[in-house]
């Protein structure tokens, strides 16, 4: 049997690099292959986890739209489907790679797996353009791993059949697992190192991320003002600023004179994971970490109107509030001010069996 791996992303690479360990453990032979739709990101996960890439199809450009990306992608997988015969191609997620080599894999009729398969917002503008992504990898696809029951259900409802889904548990929190070890274990390195130079810890650290291309504009302004209203307290904010030139000159314009918010470089996943432990209080628009703070119990600011990953909503780990100014600063200071964040409960996007579970259900359907 042979088995391809493809991922564009640095979530994806996090969120596949279990698997592909998997794989390795049960010494299943599988190839990997890279588009490099981000490419500086990407590669550090790629090191961090020591993954051999097969195929690195290099199409990071400065400014690409997704039209030309999306292009790119049919036409370089083409080429590999040309040269070699797979019997399954595994994505992941919602990204451009994950959605056109499903597509491509799909007029080759070769077998689709989707891992992180029936997250929904069912808003097609919102995340945009992940939610169509999504849903256009998901009906290409025939086998879909559902982290959670609620992904599962949507499919079902979608007219996709039981047996081709599989609850697994969110892969994100078996690469925790292995980061936190390697942490626990005297793993350090030049990022975290500066970050315990730069930062005061006696005083509540406030961790922010956004790259969302439906907050650029009027919505990373809210945010920014948001911040500028809190940076006002006892407080340390860390904000890791996204490469995407769009976000970097309205957050560098509005927030870069100001001693209690630290902007800094896109940081490299261990040194993430590390920070993330460090924070009281995380503001974010993104996805992976609606699933990856519950592990460390930190609550998660959502700046988002909708989410796909309501488990969180509803565990009371994440808390929506848009891009309104005040809301912000209202949720942030209310989970400031709590002496703890309440009783630890089981992260509601899996216990770290996900890879186990993927590669099981391989080695079922593919006797």
């Amino acid at each position: 049997m042979k088995i391809l791996v493809c991922i564009g992303t640095r979530p994806e690479a996090i969120k596949m690099a279990p698997i592909c360990y998997e794989f390795q453990k049960r010494k299943l032979s599988y190839k990997l292959c890279i588009t490099a739709q981000h490419r500086e990101l990407l590669d550090q996960v790629i090191v961090f986890f020591k993954l051999q890439v097969d195929y690195d199809l290099d199409l990071m450009k400065k400014n690409q739209n997704l039209n030309l990306l999306s292009s790119k992608i049919l036409s370089k997988m083409d080429a590999i489907f040309d040269k070699e015969q797979f019997d399954l191609v595994i994505v992941h997620g919602d990204t451009t790679t994950s959605s056109m080599v499903a597509l491509a894999a799909f007029y080759r009729n070769i077998k689709i797996m989707h891992i992180e398969a029936g997250l929904r917002t069912y808003n097609k503008l919102s995340p945009f353009p992940e939610e169509i992504n999504r849903q256009l990898t998901g009906r290409l696809s025939d086998y879909h791993m559902a982290p959670t029951i609620k992904a599962s259900e949507n499919l079902l409802l979608e007219g996709v059949k039981k047996k081709n889904i599989l609850i697994t548990g969110n892969s994100v929190v078996d690469a925790l697992k292995f980061t936190t070890n390697k942490l626990e274990n005297g793993y350090s390195n030049v990022s975290i190192e500066k970050l315990k130079k730069l930062l005061n810890f006696e005083k509540d650290i406030i961790l922010v991320t956004g790259h969302r291309r439906e907050n650029i504009g009027q919505g990373f302004i809210n945010i920014c003002n948001a911040l500028l209203e809190l940076a006002k307290k006892d407080v340390e904010i860390v904000f890791p600023v996204h490469l995407n030139p769009n976000v970097k000159q309205i957050v560098f314009d509005m927030l870069k004179d100001n001693l209690n918010i630290h902007l800094i470089e896109p940081l490299d996943y261990p040194s993430f994971v590390w920070l993330m432990q460090k924070s009281k209080v995380i503001i974010s628009d993104s996805g992976g970490i609606q699933e990856e703070a519950p592990m460390f119990n930190v609550p998660v600011i959502v700046t988002r109107e909708v989410t796909e990953r309501s488990e969180g909503v509803l565990s009371g780990h994440s808390f929506l509030v848009g891009i309104d100014t005040l809301k912000i600063i209202n949720k942030t200071m209310e989970l400031l001010n709590r002496t703890t964040f309440g009783i630890k409960i089981e992260n509601p996007y899996g216990n770290g069996k996900a890879a186990e579970k993927i590669v099981n259900f391989i080695k079922y359907r593919f006797k």
